[in-house]
């Protein structure tokens, strides 16, 4: 083509590029519901800061779960699958949006042509050959008049949007399981300090019963039930190990490493610190934080958009095709101004006749944008609940360890009186028994619940969005 009609083209293309947008321009929906000035639950102090949310988990003060941490962000492999998810989306992404630019592309051909030429009055003359050399840019382009190659990138890239939420949910959601689990295996680590301390406790108890059965100040029966409680503290000890070494295997796996077990460690009496108050901030900013809530809320934009894709599908398609080049039978000739071709054109597609194909379409994308909106009001709400929920559970977890720290210092003591009226023959083994069981079943509700205040903290964290400081994690994002 002409330089000027190339120029024609490229004009005419440009007027048409802004074309009017089919389908509702997305806007954030009005869920009917109104989040409250504060969470139901909230401390007394109703912080509106997030500042502590970010490396949440460095409130334990434990440089291990700060290991833990960054070995699941750089090796966990459900991390890395959601990365591949985003870079795949981001693909498909620059694929749509090329859609709206015109396509310019090489042509060169080259051949050689052999044919019979046949002279009524001389004959077969004999075969010829011929020579072709073509060089061509053929260029297309179609004219978005009704937005729908613009509405489709705007639904390519919130869906984009929507990939890097869910790849934020997915890690924000695996860095609480693992720190979660390491919690657990201190917990479970606890129990079996307890179990051993409970069979050193009942094999001394035994020795001293047997002692006072062979002087003759007890029965027989005692020695059976000091044994028995042995046996029974023992056979406790093989299910804790097995859980120990399922949460390491577990833990090990979030981090990209093999499954090992591991011993137990000794932990300290003074191990537990009750959690600092997690600033909850307001219900409001509550979702604009979570990341699943961002998602949700790209996931609904890609499907208003896809809404308008629908719509102008229904339309005409207009599409302009050009071509610039040379032709020639001789190479040396082929850019010879002679040489010269071009050609453009114009055209269109306008649906007349689908049995109703396309308005079905529009009425599916229509569907799926309130089943979009539903999912996203359902999270919104979920995100409420979450937060209110752990909340709730934190401040009755408090009050459940102060009675049963008074309950475990009641059973010790019943315990030291037992033992002392026993010694003085007053009562009798029985009384022993129950009060060292009461004992050890007070210390384990004291662990069960202190674990249950750590992994309350971790879900309160997650619940309100808690994420990560980059810069000081030094990690990829």
């Amino acid at each position: 083509m002409k330089p000027y009609s190339f120029h024609i083209f490229t004009v005419l293309a440009g007027l048409l590029l802004a074309g009017c947008s089919m389908g509702p321009d997305f806007e954030s929906p009005d869920l009917k519901l109104t989040p409250p000035a504060h969470f139901q639950n909230t401390p007394d102090k109703n912080l509106s800061e997030f500042q502590e949310l970010e490396n949440w988990w460095q409130a334990f003060d434990d440089p291990d779960i700060d290991q833990i941490v960054l070995n699941v962000m750089q090796n966990n492999l459900d991390i890395q699958t959601a990365a591949a998810r985003v870079q795949e989306v981001r693909s498909i992404f620059k694929q749509t949006r090329a859609g709206q630019y015109p396509t310019l592309n090489l042509s060169v051909e080259a051949g050689r042509h052999s044919y019979s030429s046949f002279n009524p009055l001389a004959g077969n003359i004999g075969p010829k050959t011929s020579d072709s050399y073509n060089l061509s840019l053929p260029a297309s382009f179609e004219i978005d008049l009704w937005g729908r190659l613009s509405r489709s990138t705007e639904a390519a890239k919130a869906q984009l949007l929507s990939a890097e939420e869910n790849r934020r949910t997915v890690v924000q959601t695996l860095v609480a399981e693992a720190v979660d689990l390491y919690l657990n295996i201190e917990s479970i680590e606890r129990r079996i300090q307890v179990n051993h301390k409970s069979i050193d406790a009942f094999r001394q108890s035994l020795k001293i019963v047997d002692g006072r059965y062979r002087r003759g100040l007890t029965t027989f029966l005692d020695v059976r039930q000091a044994s028995r409680i042995l046996a029974q503290a023992e056979s406790q000890l093989p299910p804790l190990t097995a859980a120990l070494g399922i949460q390491n295997q577990a833990l090990a796996v979030l981090q990209g490493q093999y499954p090992k077990t591991k011993l137990p460690r000794d932990i300290a009496p003074n191990y537990f610190r009750l959690p600092p108050e997690v600033p909850s901030g307001l219900p409001s900013e509550l979702i604009a934080r979570r990341p699943d809530v961002a998602a949700a809320d790209a996931a609904l934009h890609a499907a208003c958009a896809k809404i308008g894709v629908a719509k102008a599908s229904r339309f005409p398609q207009i599409q302009l095709t050009g071509t610039f080049g040379y032709a020639s039978d001789e190479l040396n000739s082929l850019f010879n101004p002679e040489s010269e071709l071009w050609n453009i054109a114009a055209g269109g597609i306008l649906p007349v006749f689908n049995a109703g194909k396309l308005a079905a379409n529009q009425r599916a994308a229509q569907a799926r944008y309130e089943q979009a909106l539903t999912a996203y009001s359902k999270t919104v709400l979920q995100a409420f609940a979450d937060v209110e929920g752990t909340l709730l559970n934190r401040k009755e977890l408090i009050e459940q360890r102060n009675r049963l720290l008074k309950y475990r210092d009641e059973a010790a003591a019943t315990l030291n009186v037992a033992n002392d009226r026993y010694g003085k023959g007053l009562v009798d083994y029985l009384t022993i028994l129950d009060a060292q069981q009461v004992r050890i079943n007070a210390e384990l509700q004291v662990i069960s619940v202190e674990y249950e205040i750590l992994s309350n903290y971790v879900s309160l964290c997650r619940a309100l969005g808690g994420g990560w400081d980059l810069k000081k994690l030094k990690v990829e994002d």
